[in-house]
């Protein structure tokens, strides 16, 4: 018989790799925010299909994908100083 809090744990450790993955890439999409964003390559690397990435980082991060990476481009194309990604709007 399974304890009663082990499919919390489950759950929650689910619920963390998940978010290491969707930082990882958030991390990328940051780091090549001058190249196309590529949403099915980005998905394939995460083990995910296009639709539930989008699902999963829009969910976790407010913002999707695209809205993501046009936030980070914006300011270098205004001439301003580029912003990390904690400090997007």
């Amino acid at each position: 018989m399974c304890h009663p809090g082990w499919a919390a744990a489950r759950a929650e450790d689910v619920r963390l790799r998940r978010l290491r993955t969707l930082r990882r890439v958030r991390d990328r999409i940051s780091r090549h925010r001058a190249r196309p964003l590529d949403v099915p390559a980005l998905a394939r690397e995460a083990g995910l299909t296009p639709e539930a990435l989008h699902r999963a980082f829009t969910e976790a991060y407010g913002t999707t994908p695209y809205a993501y990476v046009t936030a980070l481009r914006a300011p270098v194309s205004f001439g301003e100083a580029p912003r990390g990604p904690g400090n997007l709007a």
